[in-house]
């Protein structure tokens, strides 16, 4: 394992990506075999998993080098669910969305990266700024390809928020007279505004969406203020004679859905729903593409999954009602990835 890391980090530095990953590969297969430390018996499954996360978190360097950011997200998410509270994690994995064009998960990755190192009481100021201004470029950049619909911030401090949401409402109305169809205010998140380095930190926003098909409007504001998220058209996918309208669905309709819901996370830290509203997001969007037989998307997404839960109890605190959900989700993912059936806490909230 130690001549494997060793020629994995010098062909790092030789820029010879393709030959590191190798090595790296080799790496982490020992080190999956148990060979981690000297003596497996005096062992910590928090050692094994940090070197596991660094073997990993490399690969993900070879792969984003070699322009292959597909392959190195997958290691990102791994690399996460093994070490999820260092904020270089999650850096990577904004770097692979982006290299995806994914550029609101990027921001969100960004935004989650930032939160860990000020929680970790990190030491260089200027390094929480270049991490707020990359959060920043990537919220502009996804807002500058988006064309189905618009945001606007809006500052909010301890207001009525009934009130605060009508007049946010109109505001938007206003300034965006093109996205009109459908606008509603997230009245289930309070945002983030990524808006520049020197912004003030204690900040809250509201964060009021308007688009252009009212259609998609009306599922977007369905599926964030369900206290339990569903997925709009998964009812459909449950025969597997509507497999062709679950597929014209998911083309016309769930991308564009998921696009919103996707930016929404994108400054949303802590969600009145429950710490594991956003897995559940995922993990009915995994379903959907489950049904449309997309096996490795569908993994990807259950990866991405289990990376946003094992980083819950780093950026919130949570009751011990949501720490065991959150268990349970993490085990049904796992299971899931590994092709076990059975009923799972999943299964059942899937069927409420």
């Amino acid at each position: 394992l130690r001549a494997a890391l060793r020629d994995g980090s010098a062909r790092c530095r030789q820029r010879d990506f393709a030959a590191a990953a190798a090595k790296f590969s080799t790496a982490l297969e020992l080190c999956s075999e148990g060979f981690a430390l000297e003596d497996p018996l005096k062992s910590s499954p928090d050692d094994i998993s940090r070197l596991a996360s660094w073997i990993e978190s490399k690969l993900v360097i070879c792969y984003l080098k070699l322009g292959q950011p597909g392959l190195a997200l997958q290691h990102s998410h791994r690399s996460i669910i093994q070490n999820p509270s260092h904020f270089c994690n999650h850096l990577r994995q904004a770097a692979c969305f982006r290299g995806l064009h994914r550029y609101s998960e990027a921001a969100r990755s960004a935004m989650v990266a930032q939160c860990l190192y000020v929680l970790a009481e990190g030491a260089a100021p200027d390094t929480s700024d270049r991490l707020q201004l990359y959060w920043q470029a990537m919220a502009q950049e996804a807002l500058s390809e988006e064309v189905s619909f618009s945001v606007l911030y809006t500052p909010f401090e301890k207001e009525d928020k009934a009130d605060k949401i009508k007049e946010a409402n109109k505001t938007f109305a206003e300034k965006h007279p093109d996205y009109v169809q459908h606008i509603f205010t997230d009245p289930h998140g309070i945002h983030l505004l990524p808006e520049k380095a020197e912004a003030h930190p204690g900040q809250q926003y509201l964060l009021t969406l308007g688009f252009r098909d009212k259609e998609i409007g009306k599922a977007v504001e369905k599926f964030v203020t369900q206290n339990l998220p569903v997925f709009p058209g998964q009812k459909i996918t449950l025969s597997p004679s509507m497999e062709e309208e679950a597929e014209t669905f998911w083309e016309h309709t769930g991308k564009r859905i998921m696009a919103a819901m996707a930016f929404l996370g994108s400054s949303r830290i802590k969600d009145e729903r429950g710490p594991c509203a956003r897995a559940i997001e995922q993990l009915h969007h995994a379903s959907l593409l489950s049904h449309l037989h997309r096996g490795e998307e569908q993994a990807q997404v259950m990866a991405q999954a289990m990376a946003e839960l094992a980083t819950v109890p780093y950026l919130q605190r949570i009751s011990q009602e949501d720490d065991k959900l959150l268990q349970s989700l993490m085990a049904d993912a796992m299971d899931i990835l590994a092709g076990r059936t059975g009923e799972r806490v999943w299964t059942k909230i899937q069927k409420v």
